[in-house]
């Protein structure tokens, strides 16, 4: 089983949409821009959100056991993925790789 390199390459925040539906909450996430974790199969990463993990697991699954070509062309690299977490207010996008 190969291992699969997250890095999270960007977060948006929805201020309009936190104002006006969120209630306050003290560190929705946590994650900060470049970070990397490293997933060793179906293991979740040791600080990496349940929610984003929930969003990507299947995609680390299968690139930890030899698959690719998500979609039939869909990345430049065969064997990785772009994926964002499922937070409808501070979205955040991970490009998922695997290890040689």
């Amino acid at each position: 089983m190969k291992n699969v390199k997250i890095t999270v390459m960007k977060q948006t925040i929805y201020q309009d949409l936190i104002d006006k539906y969120e209630n306050p909450i003290q560190h929705a996430c946590d994650m900060e821009i470049g970070q990397v974790f490293v997933a060793h199969g179906w293991q979740k990463p040791e600080g990496l959100c349940d929610s984003a993990w929930e969003s990507m697991s299947s995609f680390v699954m299968t690139l930890a056991h030899g698959g690719e070509d998500f979609y039939e062309g869909w990345m430049k690299n065969k064997r990785s993925a772009m994926i964002s977490c499922n937070d409808g207010f501070r979205p955040v996008s991970f490009l998922i790789e695997t290890l040689d």
